[in-house]
């Protein structure tokens, strides 16, 4: 596998918002926003904005020293006091970029999500107008992979999940985003993150851990050393694939990897050793053959008595 990275200085892209993992920031720990059981909604549509308050204006940066962010925010405001059913109560939301909110004295929790970063900051309201920013500390990451010698997979194949780059006790990793398009861009608070990457649906799989620094772009590119394989049942070489077939995939140690139906049985393998085991009227059939990287084949099963194997062994 190798793998490269490039670091682009330059304004993140938009994707669509979703919801955010906020950051710890001004004290304020193991908060979790906007998870729908943190908070309570408001009870109606009109905004809880209230005249005659103070005025607080809302920005938020990449980095210390970067710009505003002009577009993409979701901006909501909470009491820091969490209510009888123990949520914290929503006072105010906004999207966009800049927001300003006409609040009651006192003070609120105010957290941004940007993508799948976010951060939150606790902030007092007075009788005068105030500015508060939020550095979010985040960066941009954009997937994508190849077969050997460079050759581009088709997207629709491929599929990326993000998840968190240090393991649990357990060794498991919390899943961040899931199916993630190739050359998507996904924003995220700066870090290490573990990424897996899959091509087809059985065993071509990478993984890699990769660096969002805050502030750009990362671009990373995977080698996938796999091929795709159509396997059909022949009466001879050359001949028309047979219909109602089932087929059996096993890889070097004989487990069983992959199912499949039908007069060809198409899939996308890891490179290696395989044996490929087809059914058709109760008899049993049987080939090995070698996945080589980046050679996508047609492998044909002679259904003759020559290749023929006993039921019983076939299905062990």
């Amino acid at each position: 596998m190798r793998l490269f990275l490039i670091w682009l200085a330059a304004a993140l892209l938009m994707v669509p918002a979703s919801m955010a993992m906020a950051q710890n920031a001004d004290g304020i720990s193991n908060l979790k926003l906007p998870d729908i059981s943190s908070y309570t909604s408001p009870k109606s549509e009109t905004s809880l904005a209230l005249s005659g308050g103070g005025a607080i204006t809302l920005s938020a940066q990449l980095t210390d020293k970067g710009a505003d962010i002009t577009r993409g925010i979701v901006w909501r405001v909470f009491k820091p006091e969490a209510s009888s059913d123990g949520k914290l109560p929503m006072v105010a939301s906004a999207h966009g970029g800049t927001a300003v909110f006409q609040l009651q004295p006192g003070s609120y929790l105010v957290h941004a999500s940007y993508g799948r970063a976010g951060a939150t900051k606790r902030i007092t309201v007075g009788k005068d107008a105030k500015r508060e920013s939020l550095v979010l500390d985040a960066g941009g990451l954009k997937l994508d992979a190849v077969l050997s010698g460079g050759v581009r997979i088709p997207p629709k194949k491929l599929r990326f999940s993000i998840y968190e780059g240090t393991a649990e006790a357990n060794g498991d990793r919390a899943l961040i985003i899931p199916d993630v398009e190739p050359n998507s861009v996904v924003r995220l608070n700066a870090g290490v993150y573990h990424v897996v990457s899959t091509y087809g649906a059985v065993n071509a799989v990478i993984r890699s851990d990769i660096r969002v620094e805050a502030g750009k772009l990362t671009e990373a590119t995977v080698e996938h050393r796999a091929a795709e394989m159509t396997m059909k049942l022949v009466r001879e070489t050359g001949g028309e694939a047979i219909a109602d077939t089932s087929w059996s995939l096993l890889n070097e140690s004989g487990d069983p990897i992959k199912e499949a139906v039908g007069a060809f049985a198409s899939m996308v393998l890891a490179e290696g050793q395989y044996t490929i085991i087809a059914k058709n009227r109760d008899r049993i059939y049987q080939k090995d053959f070698t996945v080589v990287a980046g050679q996508n084949q047609e492998i044909e099963v002679l259904a003759t008595e020559a290749s023929a194997i006993d039921p019983e062994e076939g299905a062990d």
